[in-house]
């Protein structure tokens, strides 16, 4: 690669038809306009900056190059200077190449470069003015993202300095009340409930939430709508150049995303904005916005590596979405004495199920009971599960604390609970086998899901599991909860780095398992009856040798596969598995993602006979 020792030579010649890299105009506006650039001080790396001035244009390197330190630990970009000014007279000559050999004279001591453009003498640049220009933005969401995950060498850094940092260079405020929802598990149902509610009552919401299961967008929804990628843009590119404003900021992926979407709801002439926390509550991103009312939805043990290792150190960390003297909803039926402790302390506005407010119900309604007000005869919530009785008591806890604010009608919960909708969350998807989609990807979440498995009801013959995680997850309690309704497994690698590898999930099983099959054991054979009998309901059976002892052993051990990607493994489940089974996806967002990315999928199992 090139290495720069000695002054460039703005005045030599590029070559036949260009000009030189510093001509008049663009040196002339540089002197009198120069902003941003780096000393050499600052420089670290193989190579020292060679001109002895700032330069008029941004230059861009290899991460291994010549690289401020900063942008050396973040893998980012390396910029002299930008300046506006010199736009106009560059961009006339889109070819005169900056570190180019004909341009720097003595300073580079190599016959070719790399870079971005071949000149007409068939010489590579490391860039042109012209392809610098188009770099200082980008015109997809994909490239911004891109971007984002080179920024912060980190994935996660919790803390809200830098956050903060940028965001009161953006100015950023939110002119609407403001829900905040922090928990382990629940957040993304009880951030549509609210959303729901709203819109019923004639409200215009807007919603962040994280993960995403498909497309980031889906992150970001207004007035119940995902928003389009290209509405993101300029809000990516507002807090770019806040982040560069002055002393640069390095901001983490989720950092970033979440600034860019929260400056998106505050010029979206809300009524209501719900922000869901991505990981804790007290340094978490969307913290920085004084929530009006905070939901903690529940508390259990995730994320001990950020979080703590314990409820109570877990509690006061989402504890910290508190505000003084305004309510704080707290859905979970019994929650850790820190939480409650750290209201007291700061004198908020306490809801407390069980005491401010609760529900009771029977096989075809439900009530709902506050401070102030009642609901009766209330149909059950269009998400399945028993515990999403919990997360929509606490929704109307919220918008009780709220009247003053954001008053709802009795007609706008009903309809507003009968509509919600909410992928990935025990979703049961018709078809032969059923299929049952759930993020459900910690011990808690996985315990509400064998419940809700158990109480689907019908004879299934055979339920088969595709299932991917996380590689910090404690896989065991969620293996001993759920492993005796399930009868084989599926297990999947997963296309991110931090997730665990199907062999490593697998052994972690078979440790767990006293029925698992030996390694490599083959699955006994469905059933295929000759001439079923007139009026006969079908189901899937082993074959029958299975009706001797050592194949009734064989029957009763549970068997296992590995997979490279979620698709291959639900394919290989439906491929086993009989019209009357059902498959259920479940796991980090990733596993339920990839098999829906491209419609959730409507399974069609060879028929018997």
């Amino acid at each position: 690669m090139p290495v720069l020792r000695d002054k460039a030579n703005g005045d030599a010649a590029i070559g036949p038809l260009h000009h030189g890299a510093f001509d008049g105009a663009g040196l002339g506006l540089q002197e009198g306009s120069g902003a941003g650039s780096v000393g050499d001080g600052r420089l670290v790396s193989r190579v020292q900056l060679a001109p002895g001035s700032t330069l008029a244009v941004e230059q861009f390197f290899p991460a291994d190059g010549l690289l401020p330190a900063g942008d050396v630990r973040g893998a980012g970009r390396f910029f002299l200077e930008v300046v506006k000014l010199v736009v106009q007279p560059l961009i006339c000559q889109p070819l005169a190449g900056l570190f180019h050999r004909g341009a720097v004279g003595d300073a580079v001591n190599v016959n070719t470069c790399t870079g971005s453009h071949v000149r007409d003498d068939v010489m590579l640049c490391w860039v042109t003015i012209a392809a610098l220009m188009q770099s200082t933005t980008f015109s997809t969401l994909a490239q911004w993202l891109e971007h984002c995950e080179r920024i912060h060498p980190e994935n996660i850094s919790l803390g809200l300095e830098r956050v903060r940092e940028v965001a009161q260079r953006l100015q950023l405020t939110m002119p609407c009340p403001v829900i905040t929802v922090a928990g382990t598990n629940g957040k993304g149902s009880t951030c549509a409930m609210l959303e729901a509610v709203a819109l019923q009552a004639g409200y215009r919401p807007g919603v962040y939430t994280s993960p995403h299961l498909v497309h980031f967008q889906e992150r970001c929804r207004v007035h119940g709508e995902i928003v389009a990628p290209e509405d993101l843009l300029p809000h990516f590119a507002a807090v770019e150049a806040a982040r560069l404003q002055g002393e640069e900021v390095l901001l983490t992926y989720f950092e970033f995303t979440t600034l860019a979407i929260l400056r998106l709801l505050s010029q979206a002439k809300l009524d209501l904005a719900i922000l869901e926390v991505g990981l804790g509550g007290r340094l978490d991103a969307t913290n920085i916005i004084d929530a009006d009312c905070a939901i903690i939805t529940s508390v259990d043990v995730d994320h001990t590596a950020f979080l703590g290792s314990d409820r109570e150190t877990i509690g006061r960390e989402k504890a910290g979405i508190m505000r003084p003297d305004r309510p704080v909803v707290v859905s979970d039926p019994v929650p850790p004495q820190s939480v409650i402790d750290h209201a007291r302390a700061i004198g908020a506005d306490l809801w407390r199920f069980g005491e401010d407010f609760n529900y009771n119900g029977d096989p075809q309604q439900w009530a709902w009971a506050g401070r102030g007000r009642r609901y009766a005869g209330l149909s059950y919530p269009a998400l399945r599960g028993a515990n999403q009785l919990v997360n929509a008591a606490g929704v109307l806890a919220a918008f009780e604390a709220l009247r003053d604010k954001v008053p709802v009608t009795a007609q706008a919960v009903r309809t507003g609970l009968a509509m919600v909708e909410l992928p990935g969350r025990f979703q049961v998807l018709p078809g032969e086998p059923v299929l049952v989609l759930d993020v459900a990807h910690n011990p808690h979440s996985v315990a509400a899901l064998a419940a809700n498995l158990g109480s689907m009801g019908g004879a299934f013959p055979v339920t088969h599991a595709v299932f991917g995680a996380m590689a910090d997850k404690d896989l065991a309690p969620m293996f001993t909860t759920i492993s005796p309704l399930i009868d084989r497994w599926y297990f999947t690698d997963l296309p991110i780095a931090r997730a665990a590898k199907a062999l490593d999930l697998q052994q972690q099983w078979r440790s767990l398992e006293k029925n698992a099959a030996p390694e490599g054991a083959q699955p006994p054979d469905v059933v295929q009856p000759i001439v079923p009998s007139a009026g006969v309901r079908l189901s899937v059976h082993r074959n029958k040798q299975a009706q001797t002892p050592e194949a009734l052993v064989v029957a009763a051990q549970k068997f296992s596969q590995v997979f490279a990607q979620p698709e291959q493994a639900l394919q290989a489940a439906l491929a086993a598995a009989g019209p009357a089974d059902r498959i259920i996806v479940f796991g980090s967002f990733h596993t339920v993602g990839e098999v829906v990315k491209d419609g959730p999928p409507r399974l069609h199992a060879k028929h018997l006979g």
